[in-house]
């Protein structure tokens, strides 16, 4: 690994680390290894404890919508490594530290086991499993204010598969946030741009107020993904909302 010229301390310009392409590595595997080294956003997360770069990412979207109060009721699907969750416990009070403020709730659910996190209930379950809505509500202790999700599927090298993959991924993340959020309640999840989320965006816009999509700084900005943040939950968007309508249909 070398750090290239300039390394005599002059000035205060940041070097950019080079990584030497070694034998039986991959030239993909060099060129993110050599993106990690360089990234402001992993040296950050190091410094500042978080599990991973994409603590950020949530942390810049609640800074500029707000969904992450005090006292909010909160799930965390796909949560490992943990990131999401670390910044959720802050912002919600969920271990009681800002006196004065509502205490919050944070249940984070994932495939595999994840190191605990104080402030954090962590439990090892498949959200798409029967049943799975009741138990995150029996947990939280009712219903939640926030579902978000950070996951997405194993990479299959092929753009449109990829992004396929994450929207299903997604729109079933959606259908969980349908069942156990509460009224006024926030869904945030990430998606890969990519034209197949139209059915989505326009289920989502039925069931919540307001409906946007972001890139936030902390996003690469060669990655397609995006985020999708919905407030103001008012509902299933495949339930009538005035009772007439369902006897017509």
């Amino acid at each position: 690994m070398t750090t290239g010229k300039g390394a005599s301390g002059r000035g205060s310009r940041d070097l950019k680390v080079k990584v030497k392409t070694a034998k039986g590595r991959k030239l993909s595997s060099t060129l993110w290894l050599e993106r990690q080294l360089n990234d402001p956003y992993v040296a950050r997360a190091k410094r500042e404890g978080y599990r991973g770069r994409a603590a950020f990412k949530i942390l810049e979207l609640d800074d500029k919508y707000g969904f992450l109060k005090p006292g909010a009721r909160v799930v965390d699907l796909g949560c490992a490594p943990g990131g999401w969750c670390q910044v959720a416990v802050a912002r919600v009070n969920s271990l009681g530290e800002r006196k004065g403020k509502p205490v919050g709730r944070i249940i984070g659910v994932d495939l595999q086991e994840v190191s605990p996190i104080p402030g954090a209930e962590i439990h090892q379950l498949d959200f798409l499993d029967e049943g799975a809505e009741a138990r995150v509500k029996e947990w939280l202790g009712g219903p939640a204010d926030v579902v978000m999700s950070d996951m997405a599927p194993s990479a299959s090298g092929n753009r449109q598969v990829d992004h396929l993959r994450i929207i299903a991924l997604c729109d079933a993340a959606a259908e969980f946030a349908f069942d156990v959020l509460t009224e006024g309640g926030t869904f945030v999840a990430k998606v890969l741009a990519g034209g197949a989320e139209a059915e989505l965006q326009a289920r989502l816009k039925r069931a919540f107020t307001k409906v946007v999509n972001v890139k936030p700084p902390a996003s690469r900005s060669d990655s397609s993904e995006k985020f999708v943040v919905a407030t103001g939950f008012r509902g299933r968007p495949d339930t009538p909302a005035d009772p007439r309508e369902a006897a017509q249909g």
